[in-house]
């Protein structure tokens, strides 16, 4: 066997974990029947996959008449119910809102309005299949001042039934003559676990900074606590939690050594995600981090982005990152924030 053919191979096999069977049945309101594979629910939009079309599909949930699988899903629903199970459509009168079935293993359907679902994610023994994620990336260049500014980011996200986790990563360069370079970094670790039926959760935060404007060579948040759904529905989600985190902070030498700050702080997380189907997409998350034992101390941290679609999985995307310590160090400073535009691709 010859290296193209043994690529070939490789590549088949790999394409094997992620593939199965398009067989899953959408009808719409209009009457148009399509035979595929049902990706995902988000933010109001369902992702199918057909044999006759690269890529992905989005389809206008609340134009969907009738749907029906034998994948299992995680289906959670505005109440902030979880389930599991294979889904159809109960039969109901046509002025009647369309139910959905989820099929679960105990055999007893769970009936739930399709108005009322929110997220549904394929689960299955196959790891690769439970992840979904994006990829960004942007460059800026100014020849006036040879000034370049590039941005990267990428996300992962898994979801169960009971839990969810994601991992985050954004990083800026920006460089201009006769000036330092600027750096930021950030790579946050979070996950989160259902607490009864409805809409409490444990949630973990663990996020790590760097930062050359503030001098800081690595920042590091470990912390938790309790949370709630405040909104979730296709077009608006938001949460809140709050809990404790330890906080080390490791400075550069530069302009003066300084130990490493180690400190106990209370943790107040904000998340909000605003959804326009085919439109644009608002993210927004921020940190608070009061000072426990270094009292009066407090320090925030936020990402936001602004995205419009460009087509299917690609987008156009304005960021902004933002990090305050109202108390550094002497002589360093307490502020870096800074925007950037990049193409950001999104896959299941």
């Amino acid at each position: 066997m010859n290296l193209k053919n043994l690529v070939l191979v490789i590549l088949s096999s790999l394409a094997g974990l992620w593939a199965r069977p398009k067989t899953d049945v959408i009808v719409m309101t209009n009457g148009d029947h399509l035979t595929c594979e049902i990706k995902k629910l988000e933010r109001g939009v369902l992702y199918a996959g057909f044999d006759y079309i690269d890529g992905t599909i989005p389809i206008d949930w609340a134009k969907v008449a009738h749907v029906e699988s034998t994948q299992l899903f995680v289906v959670s629903t505005q109440a902030g119910n979880v389930y599991e199970g294979t889904l159809r459509t109960a039969t109901t009168a046509a002025e009647q809102p369309v139910q959905i079935e989820i099929l679960e293993e105990t055999g007893t359907p769970e009936v739930v309005e399709q108005r009322q679902v929110v997220e549904m994610a394929q689960t299955a023994t196959s790891f690769w299949r439970q992840i979904s994620g994006n990829a960004d990336v942007g460059l800026i260049y100014t020849k006036g001042n040879n000034t370049a500014q590039y941005s990267l980011g990428s996300g992962l996200r898994i979801r169960r039934e009971r839990w969810r986790a994601q991992a985050d990563l954004s990083s800026t360069l920006s460089r201009s003559s006769g000036a330092t370079s600027s750096t930021h970094n950030q790579l946050t670790l979070d996950g989160l676990r259902l607490v009864g039926e409805h809409k409490w959760f444990t949630t973990s935060l663990n996020q790590f900074l760097q930062s050359s404007q503030q001098g800081i060579s690595l920042q590091s948040t470990i912390g938790g606590g309790v949370g709630r759904f405040v909104k979730d529905t296709n077009a608006t989600f938001i949460s809140l939690s709050g809990g404790l985190a330890w906080q080390g902070t490791q400075y550069q030498d530069h302009p003066e050594p300084q130990p490493t700050q180690n400190a106990l702080a209370g943790l107040v997380v904000g998340e909000m995600h605003l959804f326009r189907f085919k439109k644009t997409a608002l993210d927004l998350n921020a940190v608070l981090a009061p000072g426990i034992t270094q009292p009066g101390r407090v320090r925030f941290n936020t990402n936001a982005s602004y995205s419009v679609q460009i087509i299917s999985n690609l987008w156009w995307k304005i960021s902004f990152y933002g990090n305050w310590d109202n108390r550094p160090p002497p002589n360093f400073a307490g502020k870096d924030y800074g925007s950037s535009a990049s193409i950001s691709y999104s896959f299941n």
